[in-house]
């Protein structure tokens, strides 16, 4: 049987990309990147819910990837956060925005930034296992089902 291997690790083989030292990335390009996983994250447990129209897809998909949604669940998941989880966190909700927040309040843009930037890290250092378990367990705690 084939060993299988991560999206991270595929894409870096595929389009040749060198190791780069995540702890020189800042904060908000982690939360870009998690931004991205964690709406794919959300996205491929709704498709695989149901077939629905895109709108249906999408009516559904917003709910979890809102700011005051992802900021409800990283206040819900602090206490399970390793002290280097909660430090990346704190980086990612700290960090110098250049944007504001569109239909949220800051300080839930703020803290849904720095879930982001948490999921960016632990994509970024291949650790799926962890991610897919904070995502499914905020979910739960802030009692959203999905």
């Amino acid at each position: 049987m084939e060993e299988s291997i991560s999206l991270l690790k595929a894409i870096k083989n595929t389009f040749e990309c060198k190791e780069q030292d995540i702890r020189a990335y800042s904060p908000l390009t982690l939360a870009y990147i998690g931004d991205a996983i964690y709406d794919l994250v959300i996205r491929s447990v709704v498709v695989e819910r149901a077939n629905r129209s895109n709108n249906d897809l999408h009516k559904k998909t917003i709910k979890y990837v809102k700011a005051e949604a992802q900021s409800r669940m990283i206040e819900a998941l602090k206490e399970e956060l390793t002290e280097e989880e909660e430090a990346v966190f704190k980086r990612g909700r700290n960090a110098k925005f250049h944007t504001s927040a569109k239909n949220a309040s800051l300080g839930d843009y703020k803290r849904a930034t720095g879930y982001e930037a948490l999921l960016g890290y632990l994509y970024l250092t291949d650790q799926t296992d962890r991610l897919l378990f904070l995502v499914k367990r905020g979910i739960e705690l802030v009692g959203m089902e999905l």
